[in-house]
């Protein structure tokens, strides 16, 4: 567009002059002349045929302004001033001039009373110190309470509650800090010492001294009287006397004399140092304490079981609830402690009444108007628990994904999930709650979600008491011992073993009508493993097959699977159970589809009366008639109604919710008389049995087939026996094929259950919510997790072991590098890296081929360990154990002197110096007196060099020679003649090779062509060489320094290794936290200084997979998709199960699958990099596109009938998925709305609402 050129300046127009102008034709650039009088109003028509008017143009806008308004004021017009200026007309108020924010107030009042009476004598004004604070920048409990719509679930703005037993900086700690810094001093000494600095220089004009090689002779004179070319040991150790009376004539003031020194070069040193610095008095060498000299910190305190509580009514003699029962012994301790506000951990047996101490729990805080969170596992233990509760307490409220009930409550019940999220999120339930409940701790195990234990308590408060219940498990001290070192609190362990209906475990071989009383007693009630019944069933079986190969008679053939054999199985076993009076039972089948199998081949089984049918009836009609017309008529629905009049239920994932709430409450009535159930219905669902049947005591794990832990099985076993009812519980293990090995059942009914491990992992939620909180570390999370309990259980140890150290390292004297000895350090560290690579290189060779066939018998070795230096031996036995190999090695030695002990070759020394001419040449141990032997086993670090010698020898007869002189009445006996030939043998080789035997060169001779031992080799000839250019081996004082470093740098080596594990950088998990951070930085979470940015935010919303969720709504992969779309392909994020059948989906949906699995593995290959292991396959496998065409369809208003035939997916399991999906939408709407995106936030809404419907969404029996 062409710009305007500037107006000319034209002279006034007269009335005969035609009103001509030009007329822009829209924005072609195109003009027409036209002629147009002017309006009435003086207003010029407009010069564009533009709607409205000329398209804006760059224009100096300041000088347009000043040359029309400033300038030339008299351009505007007076009365039309539409062209000049716009008035937007303004409402007063007043009344918002009022309205201002509140200070808080900096102090209160405070009653003033007598002490003795309590008469009211006045009031006081005190200063309070936390105000100002918030929800929003403190951790305090002293902070106000947020808005009432965050009291429950919190915000992920909100700061968390200081975490208890971390150390909260308080403004009295950071002052103390600041005291201990050092005062800088600016009177005295700031000139010459720096601040931080011990010494400093003097800058004092010093009076003459003899310089360096000019000796004072009156000193000399005086050193002369004492000296000596050569003093002797007694001598050496009288020197620290010297010393320490030196020391004391410089205290006194007194010169000191010049000491005897045996060069000129110390003379003079001496003379020229000793007026200017004392020489402290020598410390002697560290004494190493061991961390178990030390006392250590236990946290864990076992409480006694065995004897009864007679005094429990006097200790509580108004309980806060009684019971129409008399409490066992480790209910009434765990109440005990319950009263005095304890933290107790109950480890018992299956239905031994740990609900118990839970429930005082409850009543107790209901009495001291405090609160209590219940958490449990699952989200169907949630919902029983609730209901039982309910019944009992009226005052109970259930918070769950997608469910809150009475939040208000003084007993709470949740997930542990749902508790995280409150913690981290700074709910204000946490200020007033005084118990947390953790049921099925040994859950912790779980290798998904058990860090989410870890995680919570961590980071409950400090003024929150814990109540641990858990299976028994061999761990329970140690366990208790980490919560209680984290919490800084004592935790009162309650364990019993005693089961209330003791268990009888048998094995069932039959098969049929004749064979159903195959039942053979394997474990009896007292716990003792009866072989005579294992034996018995294997007889059984054996007779069976032998019968069956001669004749075909009534008996069925040997099991070989299939449905018919089953089903003999099945009707023998519960036709014998039901004659002995031992229904109901528990068959615990861990395959679904098996268990439906197994359910459905019992056609003619009919376990219930006539009225049991009709109450069945009443009771499933009554809970399917919330449903919706065409939800009743679904086939699981109309299957289990007819299996349920029957006596037959079945419980498992795949079945629907509200089926599996029916059946439970039906097997609660003792309506249901067999349940074919998996693994789950074991965890924590409080529904005893009278008999508990196996199927198969192996199970599939997710990557492969094994047998039951000891754990697993007494969870599920232990299910049978109702106390009260039943004398004994009954277990059956059904032996279908062949009888399972007796070691495998003896482990597996009387072994250790498995001990509580660790699952502790960091994901990014965790970093995130501890990341926008400055005052949390997410190291200090890591260092209190139960994976590093034993590292770091010891730190308090360690802290008082560097404190000794320091203070030694401290008072010991410092080297002196000056003249001769400047490259001392240097020459100490070349040593030390010279004997590490000789110690790797040696290993290397020891775990060769080629190594062990050198070490052959007869071949002549170098030994070097703490008995023998460079002595010489040979080879007379190599042991077969390829892992811990021993060499039965003839060692050259010192003979025996009367009550010393044969076979050392050199004396004990503290430490000594060691010269190039030792390291280099390694001179061999020539003995001094008489030689002699010893035979000792030696490991392969005990040889220093494989020599190219070999020596003949008969081993057998110098082995057994030695052997027999070990006896005592022999000992005197002189050496056999192999022995003695040997020994003279070594003898000879060492007077002729003192400065050492070559030995086999690793590359050419013994063929060790790796990278690692090439470069290691040289690397050794290479130091070997560097040794002989340093000087300070040459100064006479070169010993003496040498010893006193090598004790000074034992003790830093020390000290920098309890550092180092009390540090961070021992943490496991510190190397992938620093690769997550990376990645965090990379995807613009967290800025460098890892402050946490807007996406970090919007992950902090997200509960599941927020890497990928928050990238995906970032992207705008969603906003353009429609709502049953959007909440279809969302279903990747909760669906794991494996499907045969390959979805129907169109292209938008087809499309939006590669740009999720495009960001999917973007995330991953950017986590590779970062040096996470997890390969990109399994992170983009990890979300399974197999039910978008069900929720696609779902979404848009089919039944429920008609979705579940697009899939092979059960029923029970779609609708679990939907609704988790259901907490997924709710995550990415909460994501839109803190970036501020409407449009999807209203699309998420929408897809939420619709599918929320029907039987997906129909509200569990238990909170009606």
């Amino acid at each position: 567009m062409d710009f305007p050129q500037d107006r000319l300046a034209l002279p006034p127009r007269s009335p005969a002059d035609l009103p001509l102008s030009i007329l822009e034709l829209g924005c072609s650039g195109t003009f027409e002349l036209i002629t147009k009088a002017e309006e009435e109003n003086g207003c010029i028509f407009p010069l564009s045929t533009l709607p409205h008017g000329l398209p804006p143009y760059a224009v100096d806008l300041a000088v347009e302004a000043e040359q029309r308004f400033l300038s030339d004021p008299s351009w505007l017009p007076i009365h039309h001033f539409e062209r000049s200026q716009k008035v937007w007309p303004r409402k007063k108020c007043i009344e918002s001039l009022y309205h201002l924010d509140f200070t808080p107030v900096h102090s209160t009042l405070k009653v003033v009373r007598k002490p003795t009476t309590g008469e009211l004598q006045g009031f006081k004004e005190e200063l309070l110190s936390d105000t100002g604070l918030t929800a929003k920048n403190s951790l305090s409990l002293q902070r106000p309470p947020g808005p009432l719509s965050e009291a429950v679930r919190g915000s992920t703005t909100n700061y968390p509650f200081w975490p208890g037993g971390m150390d909260e900086p308080t403004l009295d700690v950071i002052q103390s800090k600041g005291e201990q810094e050092e005062d800088i001093d600016f009177e005295r000494d700031l000139l010459t010492v720096p601040p931080g600095w011990k010494k400093g220089m003097d800058f004092k004009p010093a009076g003459p001294k003899a310089s360096h090689g000019v000796l004072n002779l009156t000193s000399l004179l005086g050193a002369m009287q004492d000296f000596d070319l050569g003093g002797s040991s007694d001598e050496e150790e009288e020197e620290g006397k010297k010393k320490e009376e030196e020391q004391t004539n410089i205290t006194e003031g007194t010169k000191p004399p010049l000491l005897r020194s045996n060069s000129l070069e110390d003379v003079v040193l001496q003379t020229s140092t000793s007026s200017v610095v004392p020489v402290p008095a020598p410390v002697s060498a560290p004494k190493v304490v061991a961390p178990e000299e030390l006392p250590k910190e236990s946290w864990a305190v076992s409480v006694d079981v065995s004897s009864p509580v007679d005094d429990f009514y006097k200790l509580i003699p108004d309980p806060a609830i009684k019971w129409p029962f008399e409490p066992d012994v480790f209910q009434k301790q765990a109440i005990l402690h319950l009263e005095r506000h304890d933290s107790v951990f109950v480890a018992a047996h299956t239905s031994a009444g740990k609900t118990v101490v839970a429930e005082y729990a409850i009543a107790l805080s209901q009495k001291h108007m405090t609160r209590t969170i219940y958490t449990s596992p699952i989200k169907a233990l949630s919902n029983q628990k609730f209901r039982d509760f309910r019944q009992t307490f009226k005052d109970v409220g259930l918070l769950t994904g997608d469910v809150q009930l009475h939040p208000e409550a003084s007993c709470l019940i949740m997930t542990t999930e749902i508790l995280r999220s409150m913690l981290y999120n700074g709910s204000d339930v946490i200020r007033d709650l005084e118990w947390v409940i953790f049921d099925e701790v040994h859950y912790v195990n779980d290798a998904e979600r058990g860090v989410v234990w870890e995680e919570v308590l961590i980071m409950l408060p400090d003024h929150v008491n814990l109540i641990l219940l858990s299976a028994t498990v061999p761990n329970t001290m140690e366990f208790a011992d980490w919560i209680g070192r984290i919490k800084r609190k004592k935790i009162y362990v309650i364990s019993t073993l005693k089961r209330p209906v003791p268990l009888e475990h048998y094995l069932y071989t039959g098969n049929s009508q004749k064979t159903q009383n195959e039942l053979f007693l394997l474990v009896d009630a007292k716990g003792t493993f009866l072989t005579k019944g294992y034996y018995s069933a294997i007889e059984a079986k054996k007779d069976r097959a032998s019968k069956h190969s001669q004749t075909f008679g009534a008996k069925q053939p040997i099991y070989h699977g299939g449905a018919s054999q089953d089903k003999n199985v099945w009707l023998s076993i519960i036709d014998m159970l039901r004659k002995k009076d031992q229904l109901p039972v528990v068959a615990f089948t861990f395959s679904r589809n098996r268990c439906d199998d197994n359910a459905s081949i019992l056609t003619t089984v009919d376990l219930t009366s006539s009225t049991e049918k009709s109450e069945i009836h009443i009771f499933f009609q009554k809970c399917v008639s919330r449903l919706k017309g065409t939800d009743r008529q679904l086939p699981q629905v109309l299957h289990m109604v007819q299996l349920l009049k029957r006596g037959i239920g079945v419980h498992h994932s795949g079945i629907l919710p509200i089926l599996k709430e029916v059946i439970e409450m039906l097997f609660t009535r003792g309506l249901v008389k067999v349940l074919f159930a998996t693994e789950t219905f074991a965890m924590g669902v409080n529904m005893p049995t009278r008999t508990v049947v196996f199927d198969s005591i192996r199970k599939h794990d997710g990557t492969s087939f094994r047998d039951l832990a000891p754990g697993e099985y007494i969870q599920m076993a232990g299910r049978a026996g109702r106390r009260g009812l039943d004398p004994t519980g009954m277990v059956i293990i059904l032996c279908k094929d062949q009888v399972p090995e007796m070691a495998d059942l003896h482990k597996m009914m009387l072994g250790k259950p498995t001990q509580l491990q660790s699952q502790f992992r960091l994901t990014y939620t965790m970093i995130l919510n501890l990341l926008r909180v400055e005052a949390l570390r997410v190291e200090d999370m890591m260092k209190r997790s139960f994976s590093e309990f034993h590292t770091r259980k010891d730190t308090k140890v360690f802290e008082q072991k560097i404190a000794e150290l320091t203070q030694i390292l401290s008072g010991m004297d410092e080297v002196d590098t000056t003249g001769q000895l400047n490259d001392l350090e240097c020459y100490y560290t070349t040593v030390q890296e010279l004997q590490y690579a000789r110690a790797i290189l040696q290993k290397k060779i020891m775990e060769s081929v080629s190594g062990v066939k050198a070490l052959s018998v007869g071949r002549v070795v170098i030994i070097d360990n703490d008995k023998h230096k460079h002595a010489l031996g040979i080879i007379l036995q190599v042991s077969t154990d390829s892992t811990n190999r021993t060499f039965t090695t003839l060692v050259l030695c010192e003979k025996r002197q009367e009550g010393e002990d044969e076979g050392k070759s050199v004396p004990q020394r503290k430490s000594e110096a060691l010269l190039p001419e030792d390291l280099v040449a390694q001179k061999l141990f020539l003995p001094e007196g008489p030689c002699s032997h010893v035979v000792e086993k030696l490991k392969g670090i005990d040889i220093g060099g494989i020599t190219v010698k070999t020596l003949k020898i008969n081993a057998d007869k110098i082995i057994d020679d030695f052997n027999k002189r070990q006896i005592p009445r022999f000992r005197n006996d002189p050496p056999g003649q192999s022995a003695t030939t040997a020994t003279q043998e070594l003898l000879r080789l060492v007077e002729s090779n003192l400065n050492g035997i070559p030995c086999l060169d690793p590359v050419n001779d013994l063929q060790l062509k790796d990278v690692d031992v090439v470069e290691n080799f040289m690397r050794i000839k290479t130091l070997e060489e560097a040794l002989v250019t340093f000087n300070c081996v040459h100064s006479p004082r070169f010993a003496a320094q040498y010893c006193r470093l090598h004790e000074r740098m034992k003790v830093k080596e020390e000290l920098d290794q309890l550092r180092y594990l009390i540090s961070d950088q021992s943490l496991v998990l510190l190397p992938e936290y620093e690769q997550r951070i990376n990645v965090l930085k990379a995807l613009k979470y967290i800025d460098e200084s890892c402050a946490v940015q807007l996406k970090g935010r919007v992950a902090c919303e997200i509960s599941n997979h927020e890497m990928l969720l928050t990238e995906i709504v970032f992207e705008n992969v969603l906003t353009e998709l429609q709502p049953e779309e959007i909440v279809s392909l969302l279903s990747c994020m909760v669906f794991q199960q494996k499907t045969q059948v390959e979805p129907e989906i169109n292209d938008v949906l087809r499309k939006g699958i590669e740009r999720i699995r495009g960001v999917a593995e973007r995330i991953a290959v950017l986590q590779r990099e970062c040096g996470m292991r997890q390969s990109v396959e399994d992170f983009v496998e990890k979300f399974n596109f197999g039910l978008v065409e069900v929720v696609y369809e779902w979404a848009r208003g089919l039944p429920f009938a008609d979705i579940a035939k697009l899939t092979d997916v059960q029923e029970g399991i779609i609708v679990r998925c939907i609704q988790r999906l259901n907490e997924t939408c709710r995550d990415v709407r909460n994501a839109a709305r803190i970036i501020g995106d409407p449009v999807l936030y209203d699309k998420m809404e929408k897809s939420s609402n619709l599918i929320k419907r029907d039987i997906v969404f129909t509200a569990s029996l238990y909170t009606q």
